[in-house]
């Protein structure tokens, strides 16, 4: 559940699509500022997106002291790019909300946009997501601010460059096909979205604005894909003959260094399964800042973008950034695991996650071959992974293992607690026994099947 309500003192100086003084934007304030927490087992939780996905480093610190001083000091980045603070109680939202005012830190009223990460920092860029997302919310405002529209409603605007977001699902995709022209699509990501219309930056606003009408008009918190399709061709009826351009690739990985096209250098870093102590934050932060780092990017993937470095500072930079448990290199194994803060963290989980994943990576090579993604889930709630993957659920009995599902499917096979390490060194070792030339463990468990599977936990 996202954070939807800000008050407080203007946001000005921002320029909309055409150059022109943009809407004034409201910042969040004391109080009611965090409309909506969410109760977990670890206290309420807290999400959200300044705008652009962008922070200054003090303000990134800031956040971190405010969730040590008022939450349990766990900081997380959500799959979408999105921050979570952990452990507040009814009495401490009130404060964080205060920091996060005090800071300057804007948070958009309605439902999160989510831009592409380097967003007017990326000479790649097709066009400013970030200006179409203020123009989005100042010719918008009223429609995205309807109590009628699902509070999980999701919008992606995509300006492509180094960093796309053609892997990021959503309700209403906006998309830039060239500089002058944009692609509204529904339900879906790069690949599956829906396309709608095609033109410049007043069509696609004005086109946002009919999908929110409809979705209004269908009303108790509908999805777009809860729009049928004639009602969408009588009312988009060039739909069908929209010509798109090649699909964009989603570009870089996000750990690492990179060297943009203008050879600025920019450091993609990863909190271990995208959770963080706040003193290592604030530990990495200052470090950062020491060697000239100027900005922060969230981005999708559970991580975040350092902007400023030098090439020089990169290295050593990455040294300790992995010793206050950060990844900085591609590729690593963590990055194929989902897991949720897990117990000891979270109240309704049945296992320490990430403890487990742990012994997983060190135990079962063969799961991690970057094919697919292992979804750790305390709980059958699936909070860490909205997708289908190889999941591995807690429950009071033990472990529930689905093969291509979500936490809350019907396991194709339950595991006892004290054998799940076992289970899960007979299903690697499997795997690499079935393999064929070629093949990825994804490939080989499809065509394993439960059956396969099934005999494979079962043999001593």
């Amino acid at each position: 559940m996202s954070i939807r309500a800000a008050k407080a003192s203007d946001r000005t100086g921002e320029a909309d699509l055409h150059g022109r003084p943009a809407a004034k934007m409201r910042r969040r304030g004391a109080c009611p500022a965090l409309a909506a927490p969410m109760q977990t087992g670890d206290g309420l939780l807290v999400r959200l997106r300044p705008v652009g996905g962008a922070l200054t480093l003090s303000q990134f610190a800031n956040l971190a002291r405010s969730a040590a001083a008022h939450g349990n000091g766990i900081l997380e980045i959500t799959a979408r790019g999105n921050l979570q603070i952990r452990g507040l109680r009814a009495e401490t939202v009130g404060q964080v909300a205060a920091d996060i005012d005090a800071a300057g830190i804007t948070v958009p009223d309605g439902p999160v946009i989510e831009t592409s990460p380097l967003h007017g920092i990326d000479p790649e860029e097709i066009s400013d997501p970030a200006a179409m997302e203020m123009a989005l919310r100042s010719t918008l405002r009223d429609q995205l601010a309807s109590p009628q529209l699902a509070p999980k409603l999701s919008l992606v605007v995509d300006g492509g460059g180094s960093f796309g977001l053609s892997a990021l699902s959503a309700d209403i995709r906006v998309v830039a096909q060239s500089h002058t022209d944009w692609l509204v699509a529904i339900n879906g990501d790069g690949e599956t979205a829906m396309p709608i219309a095609i033109g410049p930056p007043e069509a696609a606003i004005s086109t946002v604005g009919e999908i929110l009408s409809l979705l209004a008009i269908l009303g108790q918190g509908r999805r777009a894909r809860g729009i049928d399709p004639a009602l969408l061709r009588a009312r988009f009826p060039a739909m069908d003959g929209i010509q798109l351009n090649p699909s964009r690739a989603a570009g870089m990985p996000l750990a690492g260094s990179h060297r943009l096209a203008d050879g600025k250098i920019i450091l993609g870093v990863r909190p271990e399964f995208g959770q963080m102590r706040a003193s290592d934050l604030i530990a990495l932060l200052d470090l950062a800042k020491a060697r000239g780092a100027t900005a922060i990017r969230l981005a999708p993937g559970r991580g975040f973008f350092l902007i400023g470095l030098s090439a020089d500072t990169v290295p050593a930079m990455q040294v300790a950034a992995g010793g206050h448990g950060f990844s900085t290199q591609p590729g690593e194994n963590t990055e194929y695991i989902a897991a949720c803060a897990g117990a000891g963290a979270c109240g309704s989980a049945f296992y320490e996650t990430r403890t487990l994943a742990r012994r997983l990576i060190a135990a079962t090579p063969a799961l991690f071959d970057g094919s697919l993604t292992l979804h750790l889930s305390g709980c059958a709630k699936g909070c860490a992974h909205a997708r289908p993957a190889l999941t591995l659920t807690g429950s009071a009995e033990g472990y529930g293992l689905i093969l291509n599902g979500l936490a809350a499917d019907q396991p194709d096979e339950r595991i006892a607690g004290g054998r799940i390490d076992f289970a899960i060194e007979r299903l690697a070792r499997s795997i690499e026994d079935n393999k064929d030339a070629g093949e990825s463990t994804a490939a080989c468990l499809t065509r394993l099947g439960a059956t396969g599977v099934s005999k494979a936990l079962r043999q001593e």
